[in-house]
């Protein structure tokens, strides 16, 4: 689990994305290359025919399915050393998805505040770590769960602070990055009054860790995966002090209310992915044996 997490935030890993173009970017003959190359948990996958029929979905483009996350979240989302290719966990499970359907990936990095106004605008689905939630169930449809994370809290080496709850992060400074589940969670305790928190938002997590690092804050809070990778890839830098394993979150593929044979497509190919195995291989060799 650390090594491949630890390579990933040194984006030394080149993209699993077979048939996947980044929205703006040309890809050279050596990015090509890269490409083909692909990582241990999908290299082994064959090129297969779709069974499940989509020819009744309505797709931005046709024969491709259009993806929007925000590339600064890794292990789910990030960007190769080519500086332009998205890579991570959630473009993993999008191109596999694709080519169960049949059908090629487009993927559009932009950022996360707004991300989901582009529905059927700019892109067909969002797959970017994406929390499913009732609030935004009310003006999206989400795919069927496809990992499960819960809240961390993340202090440097060494650090005293100790937390057996996120109400004991009572009179500390927190970073989150804006409009995340962390982000809601940690406002909706601080506007009833719960805990008396300091909250910093930042448009990207790793800004969070940045200021973790500086000593502005005291602690971050994030996704445990995201904890993982960022605790694997930076030695003893720095340090989880709490996980709220009570409150476990499901990340889910949001699409448009309106577009529920889409929403049936990808559950079918996702139950497909999880019963041959290749969901569990996928977060093994992103997240370690531990994910769920």
């Amino acid at each position: 689990m650390k090594k491949k997490i630890a390579l990933l935030l040194t984006l030394s890993l080149t993209t699993a994305a077979f048939g996947m173009t980044a929205t703006g970017c040309e890809s050279s003959s050596d990015d090509a290359a890269d490409q083909a190359t692909s990582t241990e948990a999908v290299s082994s996958q064959e090129e297969q025919t779709s069974t499940i029929d989509v020819s009744d979905v309505k797709f931005i483009s046709d024969g491709v399915i259009t993806m929007g996350c925000d590339a600064n979240y890794p292990p789910f989302e990030t960007i190769a050393e080519d500086g332009t290719t998205p890579i991570g966990f959630d473009v993993d499970v999008m191109t596999e998805v694709a080519n169960r359907l049949g059908l090629e990936l487009n993927v559009v990095n932009t950022g996360w505040d707004g991300i989901f106004e582009g529905i059927d605008v700019n892109y067909d689905v969002v797959c970017s770590g994406v929390t499913i939630t009732e609030e935004r169930k009310e003006s999206m449809l989400f795919s069927d769960s496809y990992i499960t994370n819960y809240q961390t809290v993340v202090v440097p080496t060494g650090s005293d602070l100790t937390f057996e709850s996120l109400n004991d992060l009572d009179g500390k400074t927190i970073a989150v990055q804006k409009e995340t589940t962390s982000d809601l969670v940690m406002s909706d305790m601080k506007s009833t009054k719960t805990i008396d928190v300091n909250i910093v938002q930042n448009e990207k997590v790793t800004a969070c860790f940045t200021q973790l690092t500086n000593g502005e804050i005291d602690a971050v809070v994030c996704d445990s995966s995201v904890a993982d990778s960022y605790v694997a890839s930076q030695g003893d830098k720095y340090q989880i002090a709490y996980e709220d394993k009570e409150e476990p979150e499901v990340f889910g593929i949001a699409m448009g209310m309106d577009n529920t044979k889409l929403q049936a497509a990808i559950n079918q190919a996702l139950a497909d992915m999880e019963a041959d195995g290749w969901l569990e291989e996928t977060r093994n060799y992103w997240f370690g044996s531990d994910a769920e």
